[in-house]
């Protein structure tokens, strides 16, 4: 059976790396874009569709009649995806997705979550265990789509599952970022101005995690599944492998920056479903993965 995929979010941070491993894995991908372009670039089909035109959207999926649904696309403007009120339109358009989705014949939906659907005050989150209590409007209105695609999927049988994301960093991502922010400072002998940095995170290398949603996809797992690495590391060491890597060490300023309130001293994943149940593994180290963005940024012209 062909597996034709309606992908949302194909220009986005993850998106773009999605839809190489998509076309490598053998979907014919069907992506929803908010402008202008031709109907077929580099191996994909591209449906002009702003998601909140719930008429279009039923029109493309009734005539794409995808089998597949990997949904990326959210309001994510750096700064202000927080609290933003596009957070609740976000959930009404996919919403919609599925809803048409479904209506259309399609098998097998994923949808993207986050690590600020859970309690951070546990620090481990472990899916299923941890406690889901948002401090955000963003990660409530992202746990609200999550019961909306579970009742979806209970009520129509449709199989699905929800990757919530941890920390990424990687080309492509935001240069007000830590990874990038830092990476460029240097790059420029300027000071790299940072907070202390004994914060704990997940980092997971993009490419990779666009991986992890295509092994989801390929997998019969339903539910929630972190997409994350499960190697926990310090801010400060990341900062400090940019800085030595630049050879600029000397430019860092662990501690001019103050750390915001609602940022937990430590925030990992138990990534036991994605790797026992999925079958998925990182294969970018941090090293590499570094690596990879410095010369991402370099070659872009970023210096």
């Amino acid at each position: 059976m062909m597996k034709r995929l309606l992908l949302t979010g194909g220009g986005g941070f993850v998106g773009r790396h999605a839809v190489i491993a998509l076309i490598e894995a053998g979907y014919e991908v069907h992506a929803l874009v908010n402008r202008n372009l031709p109907r077929k670039t580099e191996g994909i089909y591209l449906h002009q569709c702003d998601l909140s035109d719930f008429r279009r959207q039923r029109e493309i999926a009734r005539e794409i009649r995808a089998t597949h649904l990997l949904h990326l696309a959210w309001y994510a403007e750096h700064g202000k995806y927080w609290a933003s009120p596009e957070n609740y339109m976000c959930v009404e358009a996919g919403a919609e997705l599925v809803s048409n989705f479904v209506e259309s014949g399609g098998l097998r939906a994923v949808f993207a979550g986050t690590c600020a659907e859970y309690d951070w005050s546990y620090g481990y989150c472990l899916e299923g265990s941890t406690p889901l209590r948002p401090s955000t409007i963003y990660g409530s209105c992202k746990n609200r789509m999550r019961m909306i695609l579970e009742d979806f999927s209970a009520g129509a049988g449709l199989k699905s599952s929800w990757g919530r994301i941890f920390s990424l960093y990687g080309p492509g991502e935001d240069h007000r970022r830590l990874v990038p922010s830092v990476a460029l400072s240097l790059l420029r002998n300027e000071p790299a101005m940072c907070t202390h940095g004994n914060q704990v995170r997940d980092f997971l290398y993009v490419a990779d995690a666009a991986r992890a949603f295509v092994a989801l996809l390929e997998s019969g797992v339903q539910g929630p599944v972190n997409i994350a690495s499960g190697v926990p590391v310090s801010v400060r060491e990341v900062v400090l492998r940019i800085a030595e890597k630049i050879n600029r060490r000397e430019l860092v300023r662990f501690g001019a920056v103050q750390r915001s309130d609602n940022d937990p001293p430590f925030l990992t994943a138990s990534v036991g479903r994605l790797t026992d149940e999925v079958g998925w593994r990182p294969s970018v180290d941090l090293d590499t993965g570094i690596d990879l963005t410095i010369a991402a940024l370099t070659e872009g012209g970023r210096t």
